[in-house]
């Protein structure tokens, strides 16, 4: 899917993504023919056969049998009525009593830290690509407007360049700097180069970008690459030092690209502009730190500026247990490089090696001819910085058996791939760190056009946040939006997932007395149930054409549902104790998949098409699992999408609904489905 435009702040708040609130809130305001006649079908139904009205017993049973409604939900105010005319029951089938999505439940916000999924961005400066594309702060408006609650800043040495004057020395200094620069440039291209494929690089290689790539053809590509000397016997001309020079601030990009920057001030002001608009749920800022001493000591001057009491304070002691995101309400909590107080800290995180030129991640490249070998690698947090990292201490991951794998403030934060490694290994090990400690999980560097990961296959293991490029639809972003929408960012985990909760006692057992904490085992049996669900299309209504396309007349829309359970590459059973017995007990690609016939026009008629999802599906986890609702235009190859919903298991309302849409990029639309939702959880 193609990568989405950065929106204004103000459109943002209408942009879906994953923990906006008001997701499930939404109404109709007006109902096309294609629509009413079926309502008008479904009340007839259920009408006395005397005065074709609705009485009392016929409100009960649409609600409690055909619209499976317990007594608590909300039914409008119909529940309560003795008799309903048809104007009624449309005012309340256009209502939000009737969206397929049901509102969360009442959140607990009590449990510890790790005990919540956590809606997470990755890389959030880019606005587009991995590769070129630029950085922006309103990129950080955007995804907390959206809901998001963790979001990353790669922060590097500012650049004086536009500090200082045009004039230049031809001191031994000033050359000294411009070789460098000119390393860390060739550095840059190298690493750039050494992560594309094969064949992306060789189709790359004839156009602009590649050539900036290789850096063929560009200007300055000589040999020497060095402007010619002063005349003999003339003295060079010396500038004093730029007063602008000691104002440079670090800034921010994707190291070792042709990103473009932005300024870490710029950065951090945004955040706090937005922070807390439409949550005031804890935001978690990770820092990944690639800066010199003196840069960090100007990050630490810009954070305590610009977010002053937004920040935790330092406490007396280390934390014996995370708190609460309840207790940390409107607060930013610094994931930040841990460096213990005796300065044993290693130098690079996972994810910043990552980011390191080549020869850089490994001791054996000695040769004197590569431009990487100047190239520091990134530099030790200072003390200064580490401590503003309170309960996100970022520790380098060897094992899930290192010491610091114990200390509960530590978070680890390994690649996709990586996580992939350790869960080959240590399955039950990792699954069970994660019920008590945090972890973060981010797309491989490979993912250059900024796709994303499947974040279900990373909840299943635990894992708190799972970092996408909210930059791209596409299938993982629809499902963060199905697992936060309406959460403010931070959900619950389910029963078995969860590790222990601090409770306060009295020391003698007399309430009102001094209380201690005590660590309370949380239940560690995951309920795995049968699914049985089927999904009638009736009818739809003001769909959104495919991006880029505008004429209604060709538009050919279909229904595709989707369910997503066990991933396929997923060894979760093994994990939670549960028996494989064979491979039938975990979803295959294509296997929960069902689509109805093409119909034609955007208020299409799709004859209560009946599609059969799944079929006694076992060991299903309904917080776990996802119902897809695409809309696609059926046309000669590629299927453009034109909308879409995705909706939790547990929150999938049933009976007579409207499955509300998002268009192509995650806005809301007036596009909706009015569906029959048949879901039996056994």
């Amino acid at each position: 899917m193609a990568e989405t435009a950065l929106l204004p702040p103000q459109e943002s708040i209408h942009q879906a993504g994953g923990g906006q609130p008001g997701a499930e809130d939404r109404t109709i305001k007006e109902v096309k023919s294609s629509t009413l006649r079926y309502l008008e079908q479904i009340y007839a139904e259920h009408a006395s056969p005397l005065d074709k009205q609705w009485h009392k017993d016929s409100i009960v049973e649409f609600l409690h049998h055909s619209q499976a409604d317990k007594v608590t939900d909300a039914s409008g105010d119909i529940a309560g009525r003795d008799g309903l005319d048809f104007a009624g029951f449309l005012q309340y089938m256009t209502s939000s009593a009737a969206n397929a999505l049901a509102p969360p439940l009442h959140q607990d916000l009590s449990w510890p830290l790790a005990s919540y999924y956590i809606s997470s961005s990755h890389n959030t400066y880019l606005t587009g690509n991995q590769l070129n594309s630029a950085s922006d702060a309103d990129a950080y408006r955007n995804v907390l407007l959206r809901g998001c609650r963790c979001v990353e800043i790669d922060v590097w040495d500012g650049d004086d360049s536009d500090a200082e004057s045009s004039d230049s020395s031809d001191s031994d200094e000033d050359e000294d700097a411009k070789e460098i620069k000119a390393i860390r440039k060739a550095s840059r291209r190298e690493k750039l180069t050494s992560k594309l494929p094969g064949s992306l690089a060789s189709r790359l290689e004839k156009t602009s970008i590649g050539k900036r790539i290789t850096g063929k053809g560009s200007e300055g590509s000589s040999s020497t690459g060095k402007k010619d000397s002063p005349a003999a016997g003339t003295a060079p001309l010396k500038k004093p030092p730029s007063p602008q020079a000691v104002a440079v601030e670090p800034r921010v990009l994707h190291g070792y690209t042709l990103t473009k920057e932005v300024s870490f001030r710029d950065v951090c002001e945004a955040i706090r502009d937005s922070a807390f608009v439409v949550t005031d749920l804890p935001l978690i800022v990770s820092l990944e730190v690639h800066c010199c001493q003196q840069q960090q000591e100007a990050m630490v001057r810009i954070i305590k500026q610009v977010w002053a009491d937004l920040l935790l304070p330092h406490p007396a002691d280390d934390a014996k247990l995370l708190p609460a995101p309840g207790d940390l309400r409107r607060k930013i909590l610094v994931k930040v490089k841990y460096a213990p107080p005796d300065g044993s800290a290693s130098a690079v995180d996972e994810e910043s090696e990552d980011r390191l030129p080549p020869d850089t991640k490994t001791a054996t490249s000695t040769s004197s001819g590569t431009a990487q070998k100047k190239v520091k690698k990134a530099s030790k947090i200072i003390q200064a910085l580490s401590a503003l990292g309170v309960y996100t201490r970022g520790v380098s991951f060897k094992s899930l058996s290192q010491p610091e794998a114990r200390m509960p403030t530590h978070i680890f934060s390994l690649s996709e791939g990586g996580v992939a490694e350790v869960h080959e290994n240590e399955a039950a090990k990792l699954f069970e760190h994660n019920r008590e400690y945090l972890m973060r999980t981010y797309p491989s560097g490979m993912r250059i056009g900024s796709s994303n990961l499947d974040p279900v296959t990373f909840w299943r293991k635990g894992i708190q946040i799972v970092a996408l490029n909210w930059q791209k639809w596409d299938e993982g972003m629809m499902l963060n939006e199905g697992m936060f929408a309406g959460t403010g960012g931070f959900v619950l985990k389910p029963d078995g997932y969860r590790g222990k909760k601090p409770i306060a006692i009295p020391t003698d057992g007399k309430e009102g007395e001094q209380k201690k904490v005590v660590p309370v085992p949380a239940p560690g049996t995951i309920l795995h149930q049968t699914l049985d669900l089927s999904i009638t299309v009736l009818a739809a209504q003001n769909l959104p054409l495919p991006e880029d396309d505008d004429k209604e007349s060709g538009f050919k829309p279909y229904v595709k549902v989707e369910l997503h359970t066990e991933p396929l590459h997923d060894a979760h059973l093994s994990v939670t104790r549960t028996a494989a017995s064979s491979s039938n007990t975990r979803a295959k690609e294509g296997e929960y998949k069902a689509r109805t016939k093409t119909q034609k026009g955007v208020h299409p008629d799709f004859k209560s098409e009946t599609l059969d999802v799944a079929k006694s599906v076992s060991s299903v986890v309904p917080e776990l699992t996802f119902v897809r609702f695409l809309v696609k235009d059926d046309e000669i190859g590629r299927d453009d999408l034109a909308a879409w919903a995705c909706v939790r298991l547990d929150r999938l309302r049933s009976g007579y609904r409207f499955v509300h849409l998002l268009d192509s990029e995650g806005r809301e639309s007036g596009g909706v489905l009015l569906v029959k939702i048949d879901k039996k959880l056994a």
